[in-house]
């Protein structure tokens, strides 16, 4: 699969049978259908504030960033605000393949809800790591 960045390949990281596609150039996370739903339950199973209903309510932007192509199917994906403290601009393929976070984007939705990263233990974004952490300002697209 192909980064819609910049069209690298994506590697595959595995967490408790989530895969995760994550482009090393740019640092952005793919996400298939449902599986932001597993690891948000896989995180509210280490003691998390919000559950996955707290964050998923994807809500349509009106937005002149240019549209990015699913990984997937290839259609234009749509830009949705997630997230409830501070939402997160994502783009989400529309007919359901799945949802793309820029660098670091993921990492701040999953932080909501209310897990940190704890050096030397078993949760979630400590596997991630600093990938989901970083910052990325991301080029503006021209289609």
């Amino acid at each position: 699969m192909q980064c819609p960045v910049d069209k690298s390949d994506l590697i595959v990281v595995e967490y408790h049978n989530i895969e995760i596609d994550h482009c090393l150039q740019c640092l952005g996370v793919w996400l298939d259908s449902g599986e932001l739903d597993l690891l948000v339950d896989a995180i509210a199973s280490q003691g998390a504030k919000m559950s996955s209903s707290d964050l998923m309510t994807p809500l349509p932007a009106k937005m002149t960033e240019a549209r990015r192509k699913c990984p997937v199917c290839g259609h234009k994906m749509d830009k949705v605000w997630i997230g409830k403290a501070s939402q997160v601009l994502i783009d989400s393929c529309p007919i359901g393949d799945g949802l793309w976070f820029d660098g670091g984007e993921l990492h701040q939705v999953l932080k909501q809800m209310g897990t940190e990263r704890k050096p030397g233990s078993e949760n979630i974004l400590s596997f991630l790591g600093d990938a989901l952490e970083a910052e990325f300002e991301p080029e503006e697209q021209k289609d």
